[in-house]
């Protein structure tokens, strides 16, 4: 089974990738008791340990099926590609593994039973959503329908596979374009960077292909916005969020705080919400 934390013993992180996001939540793991950084991995390995040394943040640059191996915890904050070599590393030894590239696992839904026979646990983090202990609940009961409408700057959707295989441009616009309407499963695909949230939502409630979604570029928002609507026996509700983008336009700086207040609900006495 994975470590649970015995009183006093703290448990160890890995975290697979240092862009952004993965940095971010490197730097905020020290003021977390109960937690330890111990180890990261990144395409550039010396580049990766001049920034915790500038960070003033104290953990081995390892290769990514290293970090199975030292931590109890591993968190993955890599494009989408690399997922599932750091995926099945923490699955065989039956980790946490904390993804936050949830349209990937869409694509690799096979590690989940994976995970149940090694008795691993995947954790997937809220991210720069909303509202997803609302969405879990209705699921109990009957879901009818959900949409998510996801407004972002042009920057925050340029270069996504979907819109170059399609010879879609964002760039200079001058107002709203929808870019994609479908399911959550196929924009997971056609935006890996773009839309993780869609996937998240998707695995929260009545699944990738019965949540739809609209994805627009509008060049008046500053702001990653996401809209959410749910039509349930149990309630109706609709919600929205509106993320200040991070380094990387692609991605919202709420999504390092997400995984911080998803490791800190794996060690806390006290936790709120489902």
């Amino acid at each position: 089974m994975p470590r649970t934390r015995k009183r006093g013993k703290r448990l160890t992180v890995g975290i697979a990738g240092l862009g952004a996001i993965g940095l971010d939540v490197a730097k905020r793991l020290g003021a977390v008791p109960g937690l330890k950084l111990v180890a990261v991995s990144a395409r550039d390995a010396k580049a990766a340990a001049a920034r915790l040394k500038a960070a003033g943040i104290k953990a081995s640059v390892v290769a990514l099926p290293e970090l199975a191996r030292r931590a109890d915890i591993v968190v993955e904050c890599l494009p989408a590609e690399h997922f599932r070599a750091v995926a099945e590393a923490a699955i065989k030894r039956r980790r946490i593994f904390v993804p936050l590239s949830a349209g990937a696992l869409l694509t690799n839904f096979d590690l989940v039973e994976r995970a149940r026979r090694t008795g691993a646990r995947i954790i997937v983090p809220t991210g720069a959503l909303i509202g997803l202990d609302a969405v879990r609940a209705a699921a109990e009961g009957e879901i009818r329908s959900v949409r998510m409408v996801t407004r972002k700057p042009p920057a925050g959707l340029d270069g996504a596979p979907y819109l170059a295989a399609r010879g879609i441009s964002v760039a200079g616009l001058t107002a709203p374009k929808k870019v994609f309407e479908g399911s959550a499963r196929d924009g997971a695909a056609g935006f890996p960077a773009n839309v993780n949230v869609a996937a998240a939502l998707s695995l929260a409630g009545i699944g990738p292909d019965r949540t739809t979604l609209e994805i627009w570029a509008d060049p008046s928002l500053t702001r990653n916005t996401h809209r959410i609507e749910v039509e349930a026996d149990s309630a109706r509700f609709a919600m929205t969020i509106e993320n200040v983008p991070s380094e990387n336009p692609k991605t919202g700086r709420i999504t390092a705080l997400s995984v911080i207040a998803c490791l800190k609900g794996l060690v806390e006495t006290l936790r709120v919400g489902s």
